[in-house]
């Protein structure tokens, strides 16, 4: 079998797909792209096919090595994407051809479903409360907001007394035992962090999410031990050398790379037996469409430390088309009782809509996230 073509598709409302052809008339989908950045990762991936077409797309390991080591510069958030969604539809051929899921190929699974959690808001809090109450009535038992609008190195105290008030306004709305995390989003900078973290203490989070930016690593012990909840981080990390250095600093207790991000499949499930060795929990990062989530799936089919799934159905950024809308058979995610199975289907366990994903690629996208601005009108961190 040899690999003839890669296709990339910039599909609404901020997707980017790529398929890999064969010439056995089988192909595989995988998702490579950087939120705001993803017709410089479709690049990336067009740059790759010199080292692909005419190879044989079974021999995963051999060509991830080969997009990750021939190209002499690595790494970063751009080169890793197109790597990983190559390397999710070389997976996802490599299932199809012998007729099985991926998660069989990689051990076979240790769990049958994994929870999910629900993204309800928090940027202008005004609705957050509402919208955590109707996800727990959709059947959803965790949830994760964004904790404050921007913020300075040093600020006011009327915006931690915002924050808490909308963290309370969620308990209140849902009760004591729904999951609940909180991301700082890399918002915040050290000093503040410190007291938010001090004051957050009674909620009962799930977790607090970035609470730096991952370029202030050399922070988190000490925020680790003013932590009222577990620190999880990592979706702006992207291969197993940027998480060595997290696990061996310590003070993070869940890691969040984010498989269309973090070199895909084969280069997560390395990163997530680091972090097993470690003691370190896995809750993958996946904001983004159906081919994501179908290859996150069936990494938390196999990694025994993974115990939630992030997911985007309902999100606000799918304001003009949602996770579903690209799959033939909508049941493969369905949410029952806050979890969700691993699909079983070969490879990837989805089936692509191709003719809707060629319609929606004409009308393609060019998102950008927002650009804000302090007081002073100097830039803030989004």
């Amino acid at each position: 079998m040899k690999i003839t073509r890669l296709t990339t598709y910039l599909v609404p409302p901020r997707w980017c797909f790529v398929r890999i052809e064969t010439d056995a008339g089988i192909s595989g989908w995988g998702e490579p792209v950087v939120e705001g950045r993803a017709q410089t990762v479709a690049a990336a991936v067009e740059e790759l096919s010199d080292y692909l077409v005419g190879q044989d797309p079974r021999r995963v390991e051999d060509l991830w090595n080969v997009m990750y080591r021939g190209g002499f510069y690595r790494g970063g958030p751009i080169l890793m994407s197109a790597i990983a969604g190559i390397d999710q539809a070389l997976w996802d051929i490599k299932g199809r051809a012998l007729g099985v899921p991926v998660h069989e190929l990689l051990g076979g699974r240790v769990r049958e479903r994994i929870r999910v959690y629900s993204w309800i808001g928090g940027d202008r809090p005004a609705d957050t409360a509402a919208a955590a109450k109707a996800a727990v009535e959709r059947g959803f038992t965790a949830v994760k907001m964004n904790a404050t609008e921007e913020m300075h190195f040093v600020d006011t105290h009327d915006k931690v007394t915002r924050v808490l008030e909308n963290v309370q306004a969620v308990r209140d709305a849902v009760g004591p035992n729904v999951g609940l995390g909180l991301d700082f989003h890399g918002r915040v900078h050290k000093p503040m962090a410190k007291v938010l973290m001090r004051e957050l203490a009674p909620y009962k989070l799930m977790f607090i999410e970035e609470p730096v930016l991952s370029d202030h690593l050399e922070a988190l012990p000490e925020l680790a031990s003013l932590s009222p909840a577990p620190i999880a981080l990592g979706e702006r990390l992207y291969s197993r050398y940027d998480f060595k250095r997290v696990l061996q600093m310590g003070g993070v207790d869940i890691i969040q790379p984010d498989p269309s991000h973090s070199g895909g499949i084969t280069e997560t499930r390395k990163i997530a037996a680091m972090a097993e060795a470690y003691d370190v929990a896995l809750a993958l990062h996946c904001p983004l469409g159906p081919i994501a989530l179908a290859a996150n799936l069936q990494l938390d089919g196999v990694c025994h430390n993974a115990f939630i799934q992030e997911q985007s159905l309902g999100i606000h950024y799918n304001a003009t088309n949602d996770l579903l809308d690209y799959v033939t058979d909508r049941r493969v995610f369905a949410y029952e009782d806050g979890y969700v199975t691993i699909p079983h289907g070969p490879g990837l366990g989805i089936e692509v809509n191709e003719a809707y994903v060629a319609e929606r690629a004409e009308i393609g996208h060019r998102w950008r996230n927002p650009l804000w601005r302090h007081a002073d009108g100097s830039v803030a961190e989004w």
